[in-house]
């Protein structure tokens, strides 16, 4: 039986993301920049956000995965389920992509007499918070929400998801977290998709000098929610990126923690603690009067 070697295409990596992230945008920001002001407009960016994301898992996800998001990508990477060339690529791919995108939807909206471009649905806090939100908020939403996406994200990946509703499971994701978080600041959990809003916003928007804070904590949130992936799934710590001393040693108190509060709710003893008497009690001199017959 002959061995087949799949040669990794990193530019087509690199296309793919782009052309992805492209679309998240003219998608996502897009809605919210074209759509007019209604009751209903949150619902639908999210859903626009979540659409987006969803069409283009089934046709980029065969070439690099469809992450169109560099949180999402350093997720993966931590997690051992692409290579450095991979990452590298697609999140050049990505800031290429997100600045077609953004340049696409200004084209487009400019052509609207006295349109004026604001904000460019860019992310924000404070006076830029749709809801008025401070700096705060933000970053406990940037770091929540990236990590709940990057942690759906990886168990779509794992052998026991069910093959083919990856994408379905991550768009529906994207929206959800959308519809929750918009009024907070816009939404990010993707430093891709502001960076392509910032870069056309006003310049009296404030946009780019709050960047940062939408660049920063979605990666904070990428590495949280590898490591609950890696608490809620069979997955091992030390086969990630993120395998260090300090945090196997948080691994292992939550874990002894966990099974210590089992154990006094229920009097019951846990698979673990079975698993640490385990050698004593395979020794049969050590429970049973009877030698083991021979084979």
């Amino acid at each position: 039986m002959s061995n087949v070697v799949f040669m990794q295409n990193n530019a087509r990596i690199l296309g793919a993301e782009a052309f992805g992230t492209a679309v998240l945008m003219m998608g996502g920001p897009g809605t919210a920049i074209l759509m007019p002001a209604g009751e209903a407009k949150v619902l639908t960016v999210a859903l626009a956000f979540g659409f987006s994301l969803l069409v283009m898992a089934y046709v980029i996800g065969p070439i690099s995965g469809c992450h169109i998001n560099p949180a999402v990508t350093l997720g993966m990477w931590l997690a051992r389920k692409v290579n450095g060339a991979h990452a590298f690529f697609a999140v050049i791919g990505q800031i290429l992509g997100a600045a077609i995108g953004g340049f696409i939807i200004w084209g487009i909206a400019r052509g609207l007499d006295g349109y004026e471009r604001g904000p460019f649905a860019s992310n924000g806090f404070k006076e830029h918070s749709p809801g008025g939100y401070g700096l705060g908020s933000a970053i406990v939403v940037e770091i929540i929400f990236t990590a709940l996406l990057v942690t759906v994200v990886l168990f779509t990946t794992t052998r026991k998801f069910s093959v083919g509703f990856g994408g379905l499971v991550a768009g529906i994701t994207l929206a959800l977290i959308h519809m929750i978080t918009i009024p907070i600041d816009n939404t990010s959990v993707n430093p891709a998709r502001s960076f392509g809003a910032a870069i056309f916003a006003d310049s009296n928007s404030d946009a780019l000098q709050q960047l940062w804070v939408f660049i920063v904590f979605p990666l904070v949130g990428a590495a949280l929610g590898v490591f609950i992936w890696l608490m809620l799934d069979d997955s091992r710590l030390e086969d990630t990126m993120l395998d260090a001393a300090p945090l196997r040693a948080v691994r292992d108190a939550a874990d002894h923690a966990i099974d210590a509060a089992f154990d006094t709710a229920t009097g019951l003893v846990s698979e673990d603690d079975d698993a640490a008497t385990g050698s004593e009690a395979s020794d049969p001199t050590a429970t049973s009067e009877t030698p083991p017959s021979s084979q």
